[in-house]
């Protein structure tokens, strides 16, 4: 039997059926006023007691005195649906909706017990209207949230999801659907791209992107040669295949593309980067991988990669008062990152500054620490989860 995740809702439902009648304002006519007072205060007593069948059954008993009442159709559906008799919560509900509209709440417990029914189409309606009532409950607007999922409308749902988050920044499940809501729009979107044109550049690169997300390199490089035959001189795609191969470090197609991308697009700052680092990487051409990395950071200062690699390839230039700003500028930017303060270590020592490097390979030697720490920590959780019974 499946659990309903709505529990923070069914409380305040709840606490509206305590006061049930009493707040509505509906009366019964004349003689039956103290059969309905009595079976009411039976309800509540039986109620208190745990005996909801026992409630139940003395709200039935008021709706044949007073089947106009509106109240106890819903305080009747809520006992229902405490039962887990969905079914027959909504069939009650339903009732009492036709007797009275305007019960928010009823509309609330109708669309959860259509929900938990899986009849997505019909619980859709009545959660809107519920949430129309009170845009601010979120516990509605997440049943809604999935209801929307079921019915495939990821559009509304991340729309709702927004809202959400604005109100409960910090909600995880929140993060966590939008996420998931968000995978979807995009698997949908890439479909109508190859719906549209299988053999268009577009459909190339998300195949190129799909591939590569899975690690098939070669079978993304095909895929990104595919749509430079159709469009060779358009921007991206050059570098993309330089990327492609820049990750197998295979430095000389990788240095190619990346001097094809800038051909094309002279201010295209990662091309110019990586042409940089491709050099770097291979302990090549220092002066013409340090006019690249400069030429990168003039066109994008921000691009912190490039300054770290401008700051190592000065160092080993043997220009430590040069390198210095820039590997202070990334440890700045990455705090957690050790890498900075080994080469700040290095520089200050270049530097005659003994004090300054030793507290610098202090620094690395707590981070260092800390990030095997965390290695360590996540290997554990992993093996952990495998020896788990399923």
């Amino acid at each position: 039997m499946r659990r309903t995740p709505f529990s923070p809702l069914l409380c305040l439902l709840n606490a509206a059926l305590i006061c049930g009648l009493a707040a509505s304002g509906q009366t019964p006519a004349n003689s039956t006023d103290a059969q309905v007072d009595q079976l009411y205060a039976e309800a509540k007593s039986l109620q208190a007691s745990g005996d909801l069948a026992g409630a139940a059954d003395k709200y039935e008993a008021i709706l044949k005195l007073s089947p106009k009442l509106g109240p106890a159709y819903n305080n009747l559906g809520m006992l229902y649906f405490k039962q887990r008799d969905f079914p027959k919560a909504a069939a009650v509900l339903e009732k009492g909706l036709k007797v009275n509209p305007g019960m928010p709440s009823a509309h609330a417990l109708l669309g959860i017990s259509l929900y938990e029914m899986a009849d997505y189409v019909g619980a859709r309606p009545h959660l809107e209207v519920a949430l129309r009532a009170n845009p601010e409950d979120s516990n509605a607007e997440l049943i809604l949230v999935n209801c929307l999922t079921k019915l495939g409308d990821f559009d509304a749902a991340a729309k709702h999801l927004q809202q959400l988050a604005k109100r409960q920044p910090k909600n995880q499940q929140v993060w966590y659907l939008m996420g998931k809501v968000y995978i979807q729009l995009s698997e949908q979107a890439l479909e109508k791209v190859n719906a549209i044109d299988p053999n268009s550049i577009w459909a190339h690169q998300v195949a190129s992107e799909m591939a590569e997300s899975m690690k098939n390199y070669d079978g993304a490089v095909l895929e990104l040669k595919k749509a430079l035959e159709i469009a060779p001189r358009q921007p991206g795609l050059h570098f993309k295949l330089g990327d492609l191969y820049w990750v197998q470090q295979q430095w000389e197609p990788a240095f190619g593309e990346f001097q094809l991308e800038t051909s094309i697009d002279p201010h295209n700052c990662m091309a110019r980067w990586k042409l940089g680092d491709v050099l770097v990487q291979q302990s090549i051409r220092p002066e013409e991988a340090l006019d690249d990395l400069t030429q990168a950071l003039t066109a994008c200062p921000s691009l912190v990669d490039a300054r770290l690699d401008r700051g190592r390839l000065l160092l080993k230039m043997q220009r430590p008062a040069e390198a210095l700003p820039d590997l202070l500028a990334v440890a700045k930017a990455q705090p957690d990152e050790s890498r900075p303060h080994f080469l700040l270590a290095q520089t200050y020592r270049a530097l005659g500054r003994m004090a300054d490097s030793q507290a610098e390979m202090k620094t690395f030697s707590v981070l260092e620490e800390r990030a095997r720490t965390a290695t360590a920590e996540r290997a554990k959780e992993a093996i952990q989860s495998k020896e788990k019974p399923q």
